[in-house]
């Protein structure tokens, strides 16, 4: 029997052998990581590991010894070259491992700034893994000037962080506004004031023309940068948040179907019976229509899905998508996707705020600030397939949680 392989070490990985042990696999295991630790949390890198309040230990997801105990073959360090379809082998560390079934969670891969813009220059850091933080963290330092390309959540989260590390934080956004494409003109509003609030140059219809470097050969430490519009600032360091993609190479490589990610069933099965696929990496059907999602919620509950798939379940993934962002004293609760939203009713209670985007009376998502309650009843009302009036929503004395009884 040669078992069951996962390739990927991120929070879908973690999650799909445990689950597989858990609902009584006991074959051969393996799972396979290019970095040299066991699966971590991602999300507190680059906020409370990054600010020095984490340590490295209690990002992992579990310790080393929980894989020994349940038979899990751990190979860290470990990159896996290609997938040998035919005889259902993969090839690793230049090693054969044979498989009888196999998933991908390979996640995703940080856009970077190619080199004509500077970067390959000292200085330019991208927000991915541990290792991208240990090489950021002894940049960041009080006084220093700090740009921040892209005003997605990755971008602000770090302009966040800098800022309360007493950093001099420029961010940049090419687009007309942050956020814009993945939340309303109120959200993105918000966000904007709360960091000019905490000091926070937020710069937005203007991209960036180029890094400059003390020295024109690549590897030279970053001094500044022109922007599209002319201007020229000093820099110590950027952080690029620009986006992630999924990582498709090893899968595209080995002749699967490839649409936005790789391309799953329902189940999670890919175009070879098989092979398996979850998390960042893997695009499914949904409602119609094809949905990759990046998120912890996903990675855990499509990895599960798999797991209980490949033992033979047979169930559809059907998520409720939910997503969350933390920057200074504000914790964003995100509920449902806003696609297709054509109005949002805004209910300001003060210090909790949340948006509500419906498209005609069907309630889509809520962007919840600091606002637990109006998260969790848009998430049930959402599930539940209910919408209330936007007026009512929108009315900060009305009863949020009487809507559950409507």
């Amino acid at each position: 029997m040669s078992g069951i392989i996962v390739v990927g070490g991120g929070q879908a990985g973690a999650s799909l052998v445990a689950k597989l042990r858990e609902d009584g696999f006991m074959g051969p295991l393996t799972l396979i990581s290019e970095e040299p630790v066991p699966p971590y949390q991602r999300p507190p890198l680059s906020k409370k590991y990054l600010l020095g309040e984490m340590e490295v230990e209690r990002l992992y997801l579990r310790p080393e010894s929980y894989y020994e105990a349940n038979r899990i073959a751990l190979r860290l360090n470990t990159t896996v070259n290609a997938i040998d379809r035919a005889d259902k082998m993969v090839i690793a560390g230049g090693e054969a491992l044979p498989y009888d079934q196999l998933a991908l969670v390979t996640g995703s891969v940080p856009r970077r700034l190619p080199g004509a813009v500077g970067g390959e220059l000292a200085g330019v850091h991208v927000v991915r893994t541990l290792k991208d933080i240990d090489e950021m963290a002894p940049e960041v330092l009080p006084g220093r000037k700090a740009l921040i390309v892209g005003g997605g959540y990755i971008g602000l989260e770090a302009a966040a962080v800098c800022a309360q590390r007493g950093l001099d934080v420029t961010l940049i956004e090419a687009a007309p506004r942050i956020l814009g494409r993945v939340a309303a003109p109120e959200t993105a509003a918000y966000f904007r004031e709360l960091h000019r609030s905490h000091g926070v140059d937020v710069r937005e219809g203007v991209g960036l023309d180029t890094l400059i470097g003390a020295t024109p050969e690549p590897g030279a430490q970053v001094t500044g940068a022109r922007l599209a519009d002319d201007t020229e600032l000093e820099v110590d360091l950027a952080i690029i948040g620009i986006g992630i993609t999924p990582a498709t190479e090893l899968a595209e490589t080995a002749g699967l179907a490839i649409d936005n990610g790789i391309a799953v069933d329902g189940q999670g099965r890919t175009s070879d019976p098989a092979i398996w696929a979850a998390g960042d990496c893997a695009s499914f059907p949904w409602r119609g229509g094809r949905l990759r999602l990046e998120s912890v919620q996903n990675a855990i509950d499509q990895a599960e899905c798999v797991a209980r798939n490949m033992l033979g379940a047979g169930g559809d993934y059907d998520p409720s998508p939910w997503f969350w962002s933390d920057q200074y004293d504000v914790k964003l609760q995100i509920a449902g996707l806003n696609t297709g939203y054509d109005h949002v009713a805004v209910r300001d209670g003060g210090a909790a705020r949340s948006h509500w985007y419906y498209r005609g009376d069907t309630l889509l998502a809520v962007d919840a600030m600091n606002d637990p309650r109006g998260y969790m009843v848009g998430k049930r009302l959402i599930e539940a397939g209910k919408s209330p009036d936007p007026a009512v929503v929108a009315n900060p004395e009305s009863d949020l949680k009487s809507l559950l009884r409507s």
